[in-house]
């Protein structure tokens, strides 16, 4: 019978082989986009990411007779045990068998375990704030931007390891040229004929100020959710610093509200072009000329799909009608120019957790479903 061997990744051939698997695990799956090696290269490495500032990973390949059949990350973030103590988590789980996956759980919970851990949390790859949760339902659509695809089988292994529902996440998808029912209309009309709201864009040229006031609003208006962990100063410089290439400056907006100290700040809505759909093509590679098509894609906005991965209202509104109504007008004034300017058809907001009552909201939008589920498993080590 052939020996199954799980290992610590080692050196930059097993790296290399760690991100390559994935090409492995999903050959001829229609729905899966190969990601940017380069992107996820510069995830795992703590010279370039942020986040092993405050967490530790280690990495695993499973292989069979030479060959790799499988990976995962074991990783303890120190932000994480300030609201979860002795919580650690994994990701980045992919496998070809059930007997590969339950010896690769096996091994990153063993390291859990000498990290002090007595709970896990995974798949979350490396984040919360990266790609957390297991795909359970939309398999057959593609994901689009900074969401995960995952084969259907992955469920079970999950489950015969011993792990139970901690959370799902929601998508949404809509049909952005539906206009907006008479009672949310009202709302945004009564809220552009308020003197104390304003809605602008963002500007690209002073971006990095921008970004850090989206990212204050984000750390406060999330700091009460399930799973939220701030982002540190030096996150959200290289989060502002990966973004920026693919921000549409008409597309993500800030609401500025007059509390009666002038107008500051309240709430923002990003949305993105979907950059799945442009490097789908490119099977990975920026080189040699995946950049140029990249850069022409993103300029010329073309795709018909947009994302919303990240929106907020400060948590000083969230109880008030306010935030309803900031919420409904970053929402249509985007919609406006998505079909307007830029013909797109298709929306997709999330995630949103699925016991987060206010931003379920969205499924009161009209055309609006939920196209895939993800789920955050946790198991008691």
């Amino acid at each position: 019978m052939s020996e199954l061997t799980v290992q610590p990744v080692a050196g930059k051939a097993d790296r290399r082989a760690f991100v390559d698997f994935a090409w492995t695990a999903y050959a001829g799956d229609p729905a899966w986009i190969p990601p940017l090696k380069s992107e996820v290269h510069a995830l795992l490495d703590p010279r370039e990411n942020p986040w092993f500032g405050h967490g530790r990973a280690q990495l695993f390949l499973a292989r069979r007779d030479g060959a790799v059949v499988g990976r995962i990350s074991a990783q303890v973030d120190e932000l994480v045990q300030e609201r979860m103590p002795a919580t650690g988590q994994w990701g980045f789980f992919d496998a070809l068998d059930g007997e590969a996956a339950a010896a690769l759980i096996v091994a990153a919970e063993d390291w859990l375990r000498g990290q002090g851990m007595a709970r896990a949390l995974g798949p979350i790859s490396l984040s919360i704030w990266d790609e957390p949760g297991l795909l359970i339902e939309g398999f057959d659509e593609p994901p689009m931007v900074m969401m995960g695809h995952h084969r259907p089988e992955y469920r079970a292994w999950i489950e015969a390891a011993g792990y139970a529902k901690a959370r799902d996440l929601l998508t949404f998808a809509l049909d952005i040229r539906i206009d907006m029912v008479p009672l949310i209309d009202r709302l945004i009309q009564a809220g552009a004929r308020n003197p104390r709201i304003r809605i602008r864009d963002v500007d690209k040229a002073r971006f990095d100020a921008e970004a850090a006031i989206i990212l204050d609003i984000l750390n406060d208006a999330w700091s009460d959710n399930w799973g939220f962990v701030p982002l540190t100063p030096a996150e959200i410089a290289y989060a502002g610093k990966k973004l920026k290439p693919i921000i549409i400056a008409d597309l993500v907006k800030i609401a500025e509200y007059d509390d009666g100290a002038g107008f500051k700040p309240a709430a923002f809505m990003i949305t993105i072009p979907d950059v799945n759909s442009m490097i789908a093509d490119l099977d990975g590679r920026l080189l040699p000329f995946g950049w140029a098509k990249l850069l022409w894609r993103i300029r010329k906005v073309a795709t018909t799909r947009v994302r919303v991965p990240l929106m907020g209202v400060r948590k000083a509104y969230q109880s008030s009608r306010l935030a309803s109504q900031f919420a409904f007008m970053l929402i249509e004034y985007t919609r406006r120019v998505c079909v307007g300017k830029y013909g797109i058809h298709h929306g997709e907001f999330g995630w949103v957790l699925e016991d987060n009552q206010g931003m379920m909201s969205i499924a009161e939008l009209p055309g609006a479903g939920i196209n895939h589920r993800y789920r955050v498993f946790e198991k008691t080590l």
